[in-house]
Order: C-alpha cells, then structure tokens, then sequence
C-alpha cells in the first residue's frame, strides 16, 4: 500500500474529530472519501499531509512512518495537497504560482508547459495575477502548483466548491491523465455521484469515524444513504 492510515485519531484542542481512523490506498488508485459537513473528511487530509497539530495512531506513506514528520518534509516525499479554498498566492502571476510548487525540485514528469497543456485555460493567463482570475481557473491553479511539486500522492480537498458544474467537468476530466503520469489521488468531495464516477473506492465518514468503505461500482445507494446520515449500521 502507498498510504496506510491505522487507528488516527485528530483533535482541534480539546475537541476530537477523528475517531480511529483506518484508510489504505494503493499506488495508482483514485480514492474518494465522502460524508457530510463535519464528518472529518478535511481533517482526515490535514492529518496525512502534516498540517493537524495533535493526532494519535500510526500514518505511513510507502512503507515509511510518517509520525511526527514536519509538513515541508512530507511533500520532499511527495505528498501534495490542494488545500479547501484554493489558497493559491494572489499578488504572484499564474507561471510564478506554478514556480513556487516546484520549489523541492522533486523528479518528474510535471513542469509549467505540462500543466498548462493539461488546463488550456491558464495558457494565456501566464502572466495574469491570481486575483484576477476567475473561481474555477484558480482552482485549476491550485492542482497545477501541486501537480509542480510531481507528487507520488495528491490529496484534493473539496475541487467542486463553489463551482460551475462545466468547470467541475473539467476539472475531474483531468484526473485520468493526472494518474496516468504517476500519481495517487485522495479526493474530498461532497458531490457523490461525482466522487463515484472519478474513484476506484470509497470511504464515508459519519461524525469522525468510518461509517462505509468498499469498491465505489459495489456502493449501492442505500447502504451510501445509511451510512452518510447514520440512519442503520452500514
């Protein structure tokens, strides 16, 4: 397995949002993890990515724990996250976004003429700031600065948010070609038919805790609805 998350639990001070957590992901894979607003979901991506100040339980990426390993050093691994909200640098133009992923220069097959073949969007916005672009080119900004750092697993929080669904279609349209060049994809989504149609499996969580998981073709919708609201034992 190229990610194995055992027993994690999470904590915001003195309130838990994890709840021994377990998640494994292959190479290769496009996993989903799905559920309700503040079901963990974000929380459980913070936690492999480094940025969850109090966690207990083991995660480790390609046989390797990764307990207590500063954020900075877990992307020199290569894991890369596209944070909620895009967060991309605003006062930077679009190719000096793009630079600042690079920035660990870890090998591969993703440079600044790569990302903007695969979002013809930004190629004539090069030189444009950030703020001046619209929500969905700066959401493609912010895969493509993660995608710089040619990382061997790219952890998407949340893509769709606050997007036209024409923009979302692009976006997922994407990720095929995003694996094929290399990387695994963990991806938090609220829309569920999308994460479906783009994973290979499934993790709900219900209030911190795994509530479902299995092959996302084998989910049926009754056994998505009971566990994403807690109506039965899934």
């Amino acid at each position: 397995m190229l990610l194995q998350v055992e027993r994690v639990a999470g904590f915001y001070g003195d309130f838990q949002a994890l709840f021994d957590v377990s998640v494994q992901v292959a190479e290769g894979e496009t996993v989903a993890i799905i559920g309700a607003n503040g079901a963990g979901k974000s929380t459980l991506l913070k936690t492999v990515a480094g940025l969850m100040a109090r966690t207990t339980g083991t995660v480790a990426f390609d046989g390797r724990p990764l307990d207590g390993m500063p954020t900075h050093r877990r992307l020199g691994l290569g894991i890369a996250m596209v944070p909620e909200g895009r967060r991309i640098f605003p006062s930077l133009t679009v190719e000096e976004n793009l630079l600042v992923g690079a920035h660990r220069l870890r090998p591969g097959p993703w440079s600044v003429r790569r990302v903007l073949e695969l979002f013809p969007a930004l190629a004539d916005k090069r030189g444009r700031p950030g703020s001046r672009l619209s929500g969905g080119e700066q959401q493609m900004l912010a895969i493509g600065r993660a995608l710089m750092a040619n990382p061997r697993l790219l952890l998407l929080d949340e893509v769709s948010l606050g997007l036209a669904p024409v923009v979302v279609r692009r976006i997922y349209e994407t990720l095929p070609e995003v694996v094929g060049n290399g990387a695994t994809v963990v991806l938090v989504e609220q829309d569920i038919g999308q994460a479906l149609r783009a994973a290979d499996r499934a993790y709900c969580l219900l209030e911190g805790r795994v509530a479902l998981h299995g092959p996302s073709g084998g989910l049926t919708r009754q056994q998505i609805t009971d566990a994403y609201f807690g109506m039965r034992s899934a």
